[in-house]
């Protein structure tokens, strides 16, 4: 309490003392309140301290007047007396009416205002001029954490009506104060380069506009002082220890100086590794966990490892809520570590119920099959975690989330509670699209991929483009038995000018009707099964080639085929759409069956890997390997079946298909056999992170198309750039900006390429 204040209450409390004054105080019969606006009597009764019928002597008035001020309602309270009634007066500090903020563009309002009540300050409520310089202070701490430490900020007071105020708050942020120097100091055994490797901070670089890692932060710095902390205790440094840090800013707070003070220590050996307590699996199952042994460099990675393979094991188990905890014996006289990990298994525990939240359209069965944690089993972490994987592998919802709650009054249950929010899974969609290769693409289409919330999918679809008319029916049932046997079929048929997909000039009529089931081998093992029935129809043009001609002349040109197939698949992507961990290979071979009028058979092989590298950041890795022949009566692999390679969806820098044979007449045509492969690391727009819908990336591509496998390690072509795809609600949209690395004579490069209106 400041001076000014005391002397206020004080001198209330003379007056007050005076005004209700009485040879031994008086009993209140009724209580009077006057001077209120926005705030009840009733509020003022609950706080005043005296009630109707109580004797108020004069040693209680201090007590009430103070409970009234502490309420912080009020700039001014006095206390009356009227006969037997008690009058109190009171002022009532304004309320906040308004907060404006101008000139912040580094931190949104909303997010400003948030800061600010968290200290108490916000439309609404009572305002208090000593809050300003909470104010001031909260600002500061909110910008400093972004780096901005010429700040300046100006406070306006403005009254309004009604015993309100309207506060603008006048910022300049200044410019950001960047890293100059980070020194680290006392470290024998690892250059400060090797060190500084780890730290989120740096002091510049290209891509620091988009990181922003060049930009101080006391978070973090924490977080990399705990990172210079892991590296050395990885490395068998147990008695490592950061003796002071210090952060340093030049008087224009335009640069910053970091400098931490670090005490190394020796290496420190594994003399012996022990595992005790109730271990409950087996032992020499226990033993395989553990990732360190004797003789080893310490590392409490490796231990950490240890300790979380062990207690996930122990999960599976049931026992959801097991201690590893990992104890090190320090020798210092030797520099030896003897680690004891302490098994605590806890209780087991069974799963109550599985619940869902928020599945509005799609019914709890859909749900429910893909669960792998039963009710009323042994909760399992890694199967509750694979359920939440196989719900957002679906494509049904948006996000997936999952809780564990224990359940009330027991020691030995939990449930588990997925909550879901659920996408449009019907739509009614007709639009146009543009493709360099296709033109301009127009199509309707009808699709619901959970139909009446049975899981099950229903498409009707028209498209049309320079290059084809496609018209398609199709239904596919994902359980079509309760153990997962799928079901599907489709009808379809399709006009094509092959002359506009860059490819050589022939026309095409196929109509098709094809069935295929799936039956699942394990959790991430498939087999699937198609057969199809296909009417093909060919037509010359006038610029056909001569190598197209000679096949309607040798085959003819209308052909009828059965072409059954096999694939497997091994999938533990994490999800279907932008994955980010986890791979999916395919192995699939098709043949038309003896007695087609055209026989031959194509099999390939796709796999894409995903890594997850940092938080924002994923590498993928791709290959395919592809291989068609004839057989029987037909020599080669029909040309209307070759392989392509070059383009946005493959080799990007080269032109659509342009990898690979020519035909006589100079243009595209394909071949018997295609490698192609990519490396790619994917990352969020900057600054638009929250966005999942698109990703950014950089890329290497490789591959190519051959008549013959011995020809293809010559005919390798490469290129390098950055990518960037979109699910638009209009369409998925690709682009690519690629550099081939290996020009040849006769290729044909296009390094801008976009898509708009195909899949993905």
């Amino acid at each position: 309490m400041n001076l000014k204040t005391f002397t206020r209450l004080f001198i209330l409390f003379l007056v007050v003392s005076q005004a209700v004054k009485g040879d031994d105080g008086f009993v209140v019969d009724n209580i009077q309140v006057n001077g209120l606006q926005r705030i009840s009597a009733g509020t003022v009764y609950n706080y005043l301290p005296v009630n109707v019928g109580e004797f108020l002597s004069e040693d209680r008035i201090p007590d009430a007047v103070r409970a009234l001020f502490k309420t912080g309602f009020f700039k001014d309270v006095s206390l009356a007396r009227e006969g037997s009634t008690l009058i109190v007066n009171v002022t009532e500090r304004p309320s906040i009416a308004k907060i404006i903020f101008e000139g912040n563009k580094d931190i949104s309002s909303e997010d400003l205002l948030k800061a600010l009540n968290n200290i108490g300050l916000a439309e609404g409520k009572v305002f208090n001029q000593q809050m300003l310089e909470k104010v001031e202070q909260e600002l500061s701490r909110q910008y400093f954490s972004h780096g901005k430490y010429g700040l300046k900020i100006d406070t306006e007071v403005s009254p309004l009506t009604r015993n309100r105020v309207g506060i603008r708050i006048n910022i300049s942020e200044g410019r950001v104060a960047k890293i100059k120097e980070i020194n680290i100091v006392g470290n024998r055994s690892f250059d400060n380069d090797d060190l500084l490797d780890n730290f989120e901070l740096s002091t510049g670089n290209l891509l620091s506009f988009y990181t922003k890692d060049d930009q101080y932060s006391k978070q973090k710095l924490a977080a990399d002082l705990e990172r210079l902390r892991s590296y050395y205790l990885d490395r068998g440094y147990i008695n490592f220890s950061i003796e002071s840090t210090q952060v340093a800013i030049t008087p224009d707070k335009k640069e910053i100086y970091i400098t931490v003070n670090v005490k190394e220590g020796d290496v420190f050996m594994l003399e012996q590794v022990k595992v005790a307590g109730n271990l409950i699996i087996d032992p020499e199952e226990v033993v395989k966990l553990v990732q360190v042994g004797p003789g080893e460099i310490f590392s409490r990675k490796n231990a950490t490892e240890t300790s979380k393979a062990i207690s996930d094991r122990l999960g599976d188990e049931g026992y959801v809520f097991a201690n590893v905890n990992m104890v090190p014996e320090i020798n210092d006289t030797d520099k030896t570590v003897a680690m004891t990990f302490y098994v605590d298994p806890g209780k087991r525990v069974y799963v109550n119920r599985v619940n869902f939240q928020g599945n509005t359209k799609t019914r709890d069965e859909v749900l429910r099959r893909e669960m792998r944690q039963m009710e009323s089993s042994w909760a399992s972490t890694s199967k509750i975690e694979r359920s939440k994987v196989r719900l957002e592998r679906l494509g049904y919802f948006e996000e997936v989330n999952v809780e564990t709650p224990p359940v009330s009054g027991t020691a030995d249950q939990i449930d588990v509670n997925y909550s879901v929010t659920e996408r449009p899974a019907g739509n009614l969609t007709a639009g146009i699209g543009f493709s360099q290769v296709q033109g301009i693409i127009v199509n309707a289409n009808v699709s619901q991929d959970n139909v009446f919330g049975s899981g099950k999918r229903l498409n009707l679809a028209f498209n049309n483009s320079d290059i084809s008319t496609n018209y398609r029916f199709g239904f596919y049932d994902p359980y079509f038995t309760l153990d997962g046997v799928s079901l599907g079929y489709d009808i379809g048929y399709r006009t094509t000018d092959a002359q506009q997909a860059n490819i050589s000039s022939y026309l095409t009529d196929v109509a098709n009707i094809g069935a295929n089931f799936g039956i699942p081998l394990s959790e991430f093992n498939r087999l699937n099964f198609n057969i199809d029935l296909r009417h093909t129809s060919l037509k010359e043009t006038g610029f056909t080639a001569n190598e197209v001609r000679a096949f309607l002349k040798r085959e003819g040109d209308t052909f009828i085929t059965l072409s059954p197939s096999i694939g497997w698949t091994y999938d533990t992507l994490n999800r279907a759409i932008f994955p980010t961990e986890g791979g999916q290979y395919r192995l699939s071979a098709l043949g038309t069956v003896p007695g087609s009028d055209l026989e031959y058979y194509k099999v390939s092989y796709k796999q894409q890997q995903y890594f997850p590298i940092a938080k924002d950041l994923t590498f993928s890795l791709s290959a395919e390997l592809a291989y068609g022949d004839g057989y029987g009566k037909t020599d080669d692999l029909p040309f209307f079946e070759h392989y392509f390679a070059g383009g946005v969806r493959s080799v990007r820098g080269f032109n659509d298909n342009t990898l690979g044979p020519r035909d006589s007449q100079g243009r595209p045509f394909g071949g018997s056999t295609k490698v192609a492969g990519s490396a790619e690391v994917f990352f969020p727009i900057p600054f638009m992170k929250d966005l999942k819908s698109v990703r950014l990336g950089t890329f290497l591509d490789v591959g190519t198309v051959s008549n013959s496998p011995s020809n293809i390690g010559g005919d390798m072509r490469y290129s390098v750039g950055i990518s960037g795809e979109w699910l638009s609600p209009f369409g998925a949209i690709a682009v690519s900006a690629g550099k081939p690395l290996n020009l040849q004579e006769g290729d044909d490069e296009r390094i801008f390429q976009f898509s708009f209106g195909s899949g993905f």
